[in-house]
């Protein structure tokens, strides 16, 4: 891929931002469900708030926080409260029918009056200015987009949402939605088919900016869709890793060293970065274990990264100073890594 200088800078200045912000607002606690809402078909809204009432951390639209089930469960669920309410946090959890756990255990366990461990809130999907945005959601992706919506309108900004479903009755959060009126357009698939992207994406523009969460297939659709936009005019957020190709030049054995610890590990070709290291006693957050939530973000002080992760953008990745040790590797025989 090819980059202008202006570009690498503004992708390191904007992942500098991503990083400072998990580093300075990692928090964890356990916190009490205060309300259990159905608010959709097999999703519950869950409002959360510390046990003696004292002020949770700021967080920006797109932010996510971990839910810790066990030592081995973890999920991560976006925020989809006002973040101008410091005193609750709110998400919305659907019961995904080949869930590994985690919703189930969500769904089962946290009832009114129920304590959940939380860490975060971590922000990778975050608003950017714009004049103008087009936000697109499939089934429980509208959860990052409802405090997307109270920003965006809070500054003027002209939007609207493309919101798709299975059905009415699967889809989450329609009531206070309707207060936006003709700004939103709820797609029922049962009704309407698949959405149409077409009309919604066709004619770029350039005052505008995309934001879509949702399942693999319309993230892949709507990045087809959005292929002659502007570069950085799309931001997606991802419930699943995509599928990545290993690159041709990947070695199967490297060296890593972690500078500020001086601890230096070798690595083979079945071995991922983040057990190597944390076999050899360092402590290293880590959440989804598959490259989508950003939580082992690592910075890189020498080497090149192979990225195999699906959160870090494109532009992110050509700049090669952070890398996802859960699942990325290594172009070069040594990474020096700040830990």
């Amino acid at each position: 891929m090819s980059i202008t200088p202006a570009a690498v800078s503004v992708a390191a200045a904007r992942r500098h931002s991503r990083f400072m912000s998990t580093v300075m607002q990692e928090y964890e606690a356990e916190l009490v469900v205060r309300g259990r809402e159905t608010v959709a078909t097999d999703i519950v809204a869950l409002t959360l708030e510390s046990a003696d009432g004292s002020p949770l951390p700021s967080w920006s639209p797109g932010a996510h926080i971990d839910v810790v089930a066990s030592d081995d469960l973890t999920r991560q669920y976006s925020l989809c409260s006002s973040p101008g309410d410091d005193g609750t946090w709110r998400i919305g959890v659907l019961l995904d029918p080949a869930s590994r756990g985690g919703s189930a255990w969500v769904h089962d366990t946290l009832h009114e009056g129920a304590v959940a461990r939380v860490r975060g809130p971590r922000n990778h999907f975050p608003l950017e200015p714009a004049k103008s945005y087009q936000f697109i959601a499939g089934g429980i992706g509208i959860t990052p987009m409802l405090p997307m919506i109270e920003a965006a309108e809070s500054k003027g900004a002209d939007w609207h949402l493309l919101y798709g479903g299975r059905q009415l009755s699967s889809m989450g959060f329609l009531d206070e939605l309707a207060a936006y009126g003709d700004r939103v357009t709820a797609w029922p698939q049962d009704e309407n088919g698949l959405l149409d992207l077409q009309a919604t994406l066709g004619t770029p523009r350039e005052d505008t900016l995309v934001y879509c969460c949702g399942p693999e297939p319309l993230l892949k659709a709507v990045e087809d869709a959005c292929a002659a936009w502007p570069t950085g005019a799309l931001h997606v957020e991802r419930f699943a890793a995509k599928e990545i190709e290993a690159s041709e030049d990947a070695l199967d054995h490297f060296t890593v060293e972690c500078r500020r610890s001086g601890l230096t590990v070798e690595i083979g070709p079945e071995d991922s970065i983040l057990a190597v290291l944390r076999a050899n006693g360092m402590s290293l957050l880590s959440s989804c274990g598959d490259g989508i939530c950003g939580t082992c973000e690592t910075a890189v002080l020498d080497g090149i990264p192979d990225h195999r992760d699906s959160d870090l953008d494109d532009d992110e990745k050509a700049v090669n100073d952070a890398m996802m040790v859960c699942v990325s590797r290594s172009l070069t025989e040594r990474l020096v890594l700040d830990l």
